[in-house]
Formats: structure tokens, C-alpha cells, sequence
């Protein structure tokens, strides 16, 4: 299942991003009819990572999506086989790492085009792609699956803990008025 998710994301980033390439210019903008002003495609290109940290850094980020794409390799299959929801956050994640990854290789930077904003409260949000969703969306689900598997441990385990009753006295205890 996580290499099933892997590809579809990498398959939706790639398309959309040639797509954007093919229509739109660097740099120029187009509008969405029922989305504008909040939503739009903007072409850019980034150098760096998220919200264009470590601009020129492409080896770096390289490696690094390399050692991630490594590890959720080796990790996936020591999952249990009931943690499908693991398995898509990680599936996400590796897709959207490797969809850049992708455009590093191929072109030196990677190709944004969502752009996210309120312009009535300044909120502008980086221009970001479908890769850069999937490995966030894939972070949010591994948290959360996480915190809730933590929590059921914790109820399990309280659950199935003997209660210590020896330091208890077992003798009735009487108030007399």
C-alpha cells in the first residue's frame, strides 16, 4: 500500500508540475475563477526547502530526500500489517520527497505553483506543489497516528495492570457518632 501511495502522489506532483511548466511562465500568475484572490497559480521555481529555507542548498536537500526515501524503506516493512494508517503518512512522504528529488535531478530547482493567501488579513503563504503537500500531510498523519497509538497503549496497559491492594488494610473501618 505505501508504494501504491508513493506513486500515485509522485505521479499527481510530476503531472501537475509539467503541466504549470507548459502553461504558465516563470512568474506569472494565473487566477482560478471562484478561488481568486485566496487561491492561484503562481510558476515558481525553488532552490531550498520548505518556504524556501537553505535556497541554493540543492545537494543538501538531495541527500537528505535520499536518507528519508532510505529510511521509510526500511522501516515499512517492520510495521505492523494492521497499521494502514502509518503506511500512507510514510507513503505520502515518500512520494513527495521523491517528486522533488525528481525535479532537483532534472532541472536544479523544484517547481512550485500553489499559492495560498488572504490578502484582506496579509496572509501570504509560500507557493508550495503537490510533493510539498503530501510530505506535510504525511508528518501530520504520522503525529497523529503516533499520539493515538500512544494513548491506546497507555488505556491498554492501565487496563491490564494488577492492582497492588497489600498496602491496604482490609479491616472495616467504623466512625462511631
Amino acid at each position: 500500500m505505501l508504494f501504491v501511495i508513493a506513486l500515485v502522489a509522485l505521479l499527481a506532483d510530476q503531472l501537475t508540475k509539467r503541466a504549470v511548466e507548459a502553461t504558465l511562465g516563470f512568474g506569472e500568475v494565473m487566477e482560478i475563477p471562484g478561488l481568486s484572490p485566496y487561491l492561484t497559480l503562481t510558476h515558481s521555481q525553488n532552490t531550498g526547502a520548505a518556504f524556501s529555507i537553505l535556497q541554493n542548498s540543492n545537494t543538501l536537500i538531495m541527500g537528505v530526500a535520499i536518507v528519508v526515501g532510505l529510511i521509510i524503506v526500511y522501516y515499512a516493512p517492520r510495521l505492523p500489517a494492521e497499521d494502514w494508517v502509518s503506511r500512507v503518512g510514510m507513503g505520502l512522504q515518500f512520494g513527495g520527497a521523491m517528486g522533488n528529488l525528481v525535479d532537483r535531478l532534472r532541472q536544479g530547482w523544484v517547481t512550485d505553483f500553489i499559492h495560498p493567501q488572504i490578502p484582506q488579513i496579509g496572509f501570504d503563504w509560500p507557493v508550495s506543489n503537490i510533493a510539498d503537500i503530501c510530505i506535510v500531510g504525511g508528518a501530520i498523519i504520522l503525529i497523529a497516528s503516533s499520539i493515538v497509538q500512544d494513548r491506546q497503549q497507555k488505556k491498554l496497559a492501565a487496563q491490564t495492570t494488577p492492582r497492588d491492594n497489600s498496602d491496604t488494610d482490609t479491616e472495616e473501618i467504623r466512625i462511631e457518632k
